[in-house]
């Protein structure tokens, strides 16, 4: 599982799927809500991308 990842401070890369297409994010972990299951992460920009768990491919 990628949770571990999460704990890791500074930039993530986080590798995902939209709309059936694998998309690349850069940024920090800005909110992790389990209960929802989403991650927000804050890129360099300050805007904040909400993410599924499940959408997730992996962390880097």
């Amino acid at each position: 599982m990628f949770l571990r990842e999460l704990t890791k401070s500074g930039t993530i890369t986080v590798s995902y799927y939209k709309d059936g297409t694998l998309q690349t994010c850069k940024g920090r972990v800005h909110n992790l809500n389990l209960h929802q299951q989403i991650l927000s992460v804050k890129d360099e920009n300050e805007a904040v991308v909400s993410l599924l768990l499940s959408d997730i491919k992996s962390i880097h």
